[in-house]
């Protein structure tokens, strides 16, 4: 063939792959938006702003400034609060006093560990203890419980309130009681100063469980050297390199990170035993007592019957490749489903805008509006999807604003969220891919975001996902069920290149790859909750690792491994004391909505409604057990969670005979 018939074949059938090309993978909007390479804008004639349009927060220092604007106007809701005769104006100066705190302290908590900038860190922090400070005072403020009490103490009064209302100043005074309200002057200082404590031991405690062990180079086999991180003569091992295909490798990491470090050990024990104190002063009989009050569970006692019946009733039971999975799933084609899957259930869509200069903390956050077809405007998701350095591993949901109703402006204040992930950036040949486990954490954390935008409380003490732990993770689990139906993912799972849908029999194999080892994962996380539920129980009189121990021969099984101190690595202690086995009951509960409400048809309108009016419109501002009869028509019991639990681990055996089939 000649050079220029060889010219010619080659632009006639680039022309044409270019032409197949843009019909099969032409995605809508949002879909387009997250499959694009980030583009640097030239905003040389454009002001920079503030991060998430904060005019302070251009720089490092408007954290101080918005801290300290934020406290003197605290002064002024506080006399508010304090004058105003009893009724709805008294929670509304709470809410509004709660809003402006958070405000600050939600933005600066989730700037202290995302931003690339450490200076913005530094500053977020010393921002954060410098508001948590001042709400463990305000939690102590005895003139300020005063007035909340004389409207509680008031039937006429209460009897005129809406039930929101009512919810929002009995949580209110619940915080109150928590942090030892009603003890005398000396008990009461006492229990700010356990609360300070605690502050400073959660903070170390969570910084330690996260740093690397090292031990010397020469004590490990050269070959393994290159699997770990060096610092001069030594070795750092930053994790337990659980995805390593050699065994040795999975054992040194093991033994190394593991390795029990005296420091963080007297910490954990501290800390216990601060928690312990805190909770038997304000009259709880443990700090697992203390913390379970408003949950699903109400008590440490059901929490354990839940645990031990579900262990009683596990018995042990097809692979995949994720690469296999990953050219159908690629960012923006899962962006757009799940924008599909919300316009369907919801009327809700998902709509990419442009940033302001300054307003992100790094180029390639995307901005995303929430948009009903009649409602209009929901509120603002900044999606932080990209990995980059410095970034945490952890795929999260946090509040930057709670939505509430502003009495002073006449408007919803609109609730802004940010979605973080880390995920890998595009390349020059291709989108972002996901694999289905990714695939299903970023439908897991817009479960979180969704749950914030369709809530419209009143007050935003109770917004969105600020609701019972262990019901905060329903809206979550849930979507994870819609990230694994063949009919949710045939709308958008195709081919970045050629367009071609996702088989249904690869889709069912992927729903029961999740069964296999399911019922070990799930006695894991058992054994993770039992551990937390006893560690803030009554004291045991001996090590956090005996307890770990005996724990762990009682509810997983596998020997203890000597010289190992696994509980100083479980930094869920902090975020999640005493209300570990939360993931579980959400679990159970999402798996119990979905068979009796979606399985049917996850693209329901109506039962998408009912949904959104059961359970997501009303954040934490009704009990969270009253949300799931709600929904499902009637009360669970204990044996309820069990068996939606174990029933997920069944085998479908449409799956093997598709399989023998193809």
């Amino acid at each position: 063939m000649s050079a220029s018939k060889r010219l010619l074949h080659f632009v006639k059938h680039r022309t044409l792959w270019t032409h197949v090309r843009r019909n099969v993978t032409t995605w809508s909007p949002v879909g387009a938006a997250f499959n694009a390479k980030t583009q640097r804008r030239l905003k040389m004639f454009e002001k920079k702003g503030g991060l998430f349009g904060v005019p302070e927060l251009s720089s490092p220092s408007g954290f101080q400034v918005a801290a300290k604007a934020a406290l003197k106007n605290t002064e002024c809701l506080l006399d508010k609060a304090c004058s105003c005769p009893p009724g709805v104006e008294t929670v509304e100066s709470f809410d509004q006093l709660s809003d402006d705190l958070c405000k600050v302290a939600d933005l600066a908590d989730f700037v202290k560990v995302a931003h690339p900038d450490p200076e913005f860190r530094e500053a977020a922090e010393k921002a954060c203890i410098e508001i948590g400070t001042v709400v463990e005072k305000l939690n102590t403020n005895v003139e300020l419980c005063q007035s909340l009490k004389k409207l509680l103490d008031n039937p006429d009064v209460m009897a005129q309130l809406d039930p929101d209302t009512r919810r929002v100043a009995e949580l209110f005074m619940f915080d109150f009681e928590i942090s030892g309200i009603h003890l005398d002057d000396k008990l009461r200082k006492n229990a700010v100063a356990l609360h300070v404590k605690l502050l400073d031991l959660n903070n170390e405690f969570l910084v330690g469980s996260h740093m690397p062990n090292r031990i010397a180079r020469s004590a490990i086999p050269e070959h393994l050297h290159r699997q770990f991180a060096s610092e001069g003569s030594f070795i750092q091992v930053g994790g337990l390199h659980a995805d390593s295909p050699d065994d040795l490798v999975r054992e040194v990491a093991y033994r190394i990170y593991l390795y029990p470090n005296a420091d963080l050990m007297g910490c954990l024990e501290e800390l216990l035993k601060c928690r312990y104190k805190l909770a038997k002063l304000v009259g709880y009989e443990s700090y697992g007592h203390r913390a379970l009050k408003g949950t699903m569970a109400k008590t440490p006692e059901m929490v354990m019957s839940f645990l031990q019946l579900l262990t009683d009733k596990l018995s042990d039971r097809y692979n995949i490749e994720p690469s296999l999975y990953s050219p159908y799933l690629s960012l923006g084609a899962c962006m757009e489903g799940l924008n599909n899957l919300f316009t369907q259930l919801y009327g809700v869509s998902l709509v990419s805008e442009d940033t302001s200069a300054g307003e992100v903390w790094s180029e390639d956050v995307r901005k995303v509006a929430v948009v009903h077809e009649t409602e209009g405007l929901l509120g603002y998701i900044y999606c932080d999807f990209f990995h980059r350095p410095d970034k945490p591993h952890q795929d999260c949901h946090f509040t930057i604003r709670g939505g509430r109703w502003c009495k002073e402006t006449g408007q919803y204040q609109l609730p802004v969220v940010v979605l973080m992930l880390s995920l890998p950036h595009p390349t020059k040949s291709a989108p972002t891919l996901l694999t289905p486990g990714m695939m299903e954490n970023l439908f897991h954390e817009m479960g979180h975001a969704m749950h914030s935008m369709l809530g419209r409380t009143r007050y935003q003490h109770v917004t969105g996902t600020r609701c019972a732990t262990d019901f905060a993770e329903v809206p979550s689990i849930l979507m994870e069920y819609f990230a694994t139906d063949y009919r949710v993912l045939s709308q958008f799972a195709r081919h970045y290149e050629t367009g071609q849908p996702l088989p249904e029999s690869m889709v069912a194999r992927l729903s029961e790859s999740k069964k296999v080892c399911g019922a070990a994962d799930t006695q894991l996380q058992i054994f993770y909750a039992v551990l937390d539920q006893i560690y803030h129980g009554k004291p045991q009189n001996c090590s956090t690792t005996d307890i770990l121990k005996e724990m762990q021969q009682k509810f997983y099984g596998l020997p203890y491994t000597p010289n190992t101190a696994w509980q100083l690595r479980f930094s869920h202690l902090i975020g999640y004391g005493a209300k570990y086995y939360s993931y579980l009951m959400s679990r159970a509960v999402a798996s119990m909505v979905w068979k009796q409400c979606f399985v049917q048809d996850p693209l329901n309108r109506d039962m998408g409604e009912r949904y959104r009016r059961e359970m997501l419109a009303h954040g934490g501002a009704k009990e969270p057990m009253l949300m799931v009869e709600g929904m499902l028509q009637r009360r669970p019991t204990t044996e309820d969670f069990v068996d939606a639990l174990v029933s997920e681990l069944n085998p479908n055996f449409e799956t093997f005979i598709m399989d023998s089939e193809s």
